[in-house]
């Protein structure tokens, strides 16, 4: 039986990322930030109740950006010998120097990095064996194949995993971070007389007392399937449409894409004068947490080092922030905010962690029984998206809902409109479930264009 190994020594990763900085000041460097990250992981996938492929992946990487005055360089790299690493800095000095200017880039000003920072429960040290994950893999399978209907699995899969990283800078940023990741799922394929069709399910979580069972993930996996078998198109025209919970998070991905401080900066977003407006309905509230507890996006202070707290980034329907990393900021005359993330020797780019549009008091049922002639829509695929307009539109499959309630599957089906009047019609339903970094209730919208038959 295989037993789990020692976690990655983050004091180790911290030596060699300081090693990096250093070595780069004694080159010339004005400044320089680098940072290391180790990784394991083990998959096992089955298919029929045998074990196909077990896959152990063990990294350690590194990344270094150095500057002289406005011009900066990142490379990254895994050779961590010493031969390696001066390799790497030669070569970053040398792409800095003949970088162009870049008057917004640079490090932080030291006296906005975080006074403090949080300890966040992030890790756990890994339970589960090889043997166990196969037979998570086949129990989670089982569930799926128990459900009538269900001809063959695609796969069935379990993993678990965990990640170190140290980061370190010459504006006075040192930082170390452990976290874990398990999770299992399957996808299945039933047989119908109008051909075949697949879904899925999957559950993953920082601590294993947050999963989801087998059972719960394979039924849903196998009903999900079924439940698409014999589909027809819809007619077009405009109707209200409902989006399930599992598809609704994408609009969260829109509004980041609008409201991050690189594209306002840039000036390609829909929402780039919208700052202080009404975008949503006064009904609704969207909010980031990065210090939730455990959770999947959760990080203790941004990737440049500044401090990050819970924000409403719609309150009351109000835009209230952009997502900003320095040289945004920089750009926009403004302050950097927390939301700055980090690559291996690359720039800073933005994001939320754990963002959530707030429950409203209807439930989808009620949602679904209040709609003579709509869509509920499952799957969304192939979105196209206008960043400067906001026009949008996207594949979709789900059900028909006739006479206040679900009839029949449908398919080929496109769903259009601007994401300014979508998100200002939005209404949430009250099924919030906090199962990824971006969670949605499911979100009906009282009219929307249905391109169909």
């Amino acid at each position: 039986m295989t037993t789990p190994t020692a976690p990655p020594d983050t004091d180790q990763l911290l030596a060699i990322a300081g090693e990096l900085m250093q070595r780069a000041c004694k080159l010339g460097a004005d400044a320089a930030e680098s940072a290391v990250t180790q990784s394991r992981a083990t998959e096992v996938a089955v298919r029929d109740g045998k074990l196909e492929s077990v896959e152990g992946s063990e990294s350690k990487d590194a990344g270094l950006r150095v500057f002289f005055g406005k011009r900066q360089a990142g490379v990254s790299f895994s050779d961590l010998s010493d031969e390696g690493i001066s390799l790497a800095v030669e070569r970053a000095l040398a792409m800095a120097k003949l970088a162009p200017e870049d008057p917004w880039c640079g490090l932080v000003e030291p006296n906005l990095l975080a006074k403090a920072i949080p300890e966040l429960d992030l890790y756990e040290a890994p339970g589960w064996t090889s043997e166990d994950l196969s037979r998570l893999a086949r129990e989670v399978e089982s569930a799926a194949r128990a459900i009538p209907g269900i001809t063959m699995t695609e796969t069935a899969f379990a993993s678990t995993g965990e990640t170190a990283s140290a980061s370190v800078s010459t504006n006075g940023v040192s930082h170390t971070a452990r976290r874990s990741n398990s999770g299992y799922g399957v996808s299945v394929i039933a047989a119908g007389d109008n051909g075949m069709e697949r879904d899925y399910s999957m559950t993953s979580a920082r601590r294993l007392a947050d999963l989801r069972s087998f059972a719960e993930i394979g039924t849903e996996a196998g009903k999900r399937t079924v439940s698409r078998l014999g589909a027809e198109q819809m007619s077009s025209g405009n109707r209200p449409v409902i989006f399930d919970r599992r598809v609704a998070a994408r609009f969260l991905g829109s509004l980041e894409g609008a409201i991050s401080g690189p594209s306002i900066a840039r000036g390609v977003s829909f929402l780039r004068d919208r700052m202080g407006e009404p975008v949503f309905g006064e009904h609704i509230n969207i909010i980031d947490d990065p210090h939730r507890p455990w959770g999947l996006g959760s990080r203790p202070v941004d990737g440049e080092g500044l401090a990050n707290r819970k924000r409403n980034i719609i309150e009351n329907g109000v835009l209230t922030t952009w997502l900003l990393n320095s040289p945004s900021a920089r750009q926009l005359e403004l302050e950097p905010n927390g939301y700055a993330t980090r690559s291996l020797g690359g720039s800073p780019g933005v994001s939320t962690t754990n963002l959530h549009i707030e429950p409203g008091g209807q439930s989808r049922e009620d949602m679904i029984a209040a709609i003579s002639d709509g869509l509920l829509i499952t799957e969304m695929f192939s979105p196209s998206q206008n960043q400067n307009t906001g026009d949008w539109s996207v594949g979709v499959s789900g059900f028909a809902i006739l006479s206040g309630e679900i009839a029949h599957p449908v398919s080929e089906i496109t769903v259009a409109g601007n994401l300014k009047e979508i998100f200002a019609r939005l209404v949430p339903a009250n099924d919030l479930k906090f199962w990824s970094s971006a969670n949605s209730p499911s979100l009906l919208v009282d009219n929307l264009s249905i391109g169909g038959a």
